[in-house]
């Protein structure tokens, strides 16, 4: 066993739930119900809550990977925006709270669908920009040889951000119908 981290069997094990109120069920369901309603139904898909932390994650994520290189500057708005409600997640998931892990999924997929947006706009570049800067997606696929994929790419990115909203929806409310089964609630 290494003695800097848990056992393998303490990072197998479920955490032991705890669920989210009725309320803050409730709450969750309509704040992500909307968060979808904006991202797939209106042409400006800005919630302020969120994305106002993902677009300071996202500038940030710039400078802070190109003091390690300079080449991989251009990846770290994208890396930073998704690894923070990622780690949240994580956080979440480990200490088992099911409201904050389900809030931290739910951000993840609301940033993946903003993410899955940019890439979608790499070859027509109508988004507006903070700092008229480049469009880090048009470089990225430029370099993979992917740009002409930039449609079906970002379609796929934002689906599999709505899929995670729901997955996470519904794996808010099991955690509670096991808690009621249960009597924890």
């Amino acid at each position: 066993m290494r003695p800097w981290r848990e056992s393998d069997d303490a990072l197998e094990a479920a955490p032991d739930w705890q669920p989210a109120s009725r309320p803050a069920a409730r709450l969750l369901t309509l704040f992500f119900a909307g968060v979808l309603a904006m991202q797939l139904l209106g042409d400006e898909a800005w919630v302020p809550l969120l994305d106002s932390a993902n677009l300071a994650l996202h500038e940030a994520g710039h400078p802070l990977v190109g003091l390690f290189s300079a080449r991989l500057m251009v990846y770290g708005g994208t890396w930073f925006q998704l690894a923070f409600p990622a780690a949240f997640a994580w956080h979440f998931r480990r200490s088992g709270h099911s409201a904050g892990w389900v809030f931290a999924l739910g951000w993840l997929g609301e940033s993946l669908m903003n993410v899955g947006r940019y890439m979608r706009d790499a070859r027509a570049q109508q988004l507006p920009l903070v700092g008229g800067g480049d469009h880090d997606w048009t470089e990225i696929l430029g370099r993979w040889g992917l740009l002409r994929w930039d449609l079906a790419l970002g379609g796929a990115t934002r689906l599999l951000g709505a899929a995670l909203i729901v997955w996470a929806l519904i794996q808010l409310w099991q955690h509670r119908r096991a808690a009621a089964l249960d009597g924890r609630d």
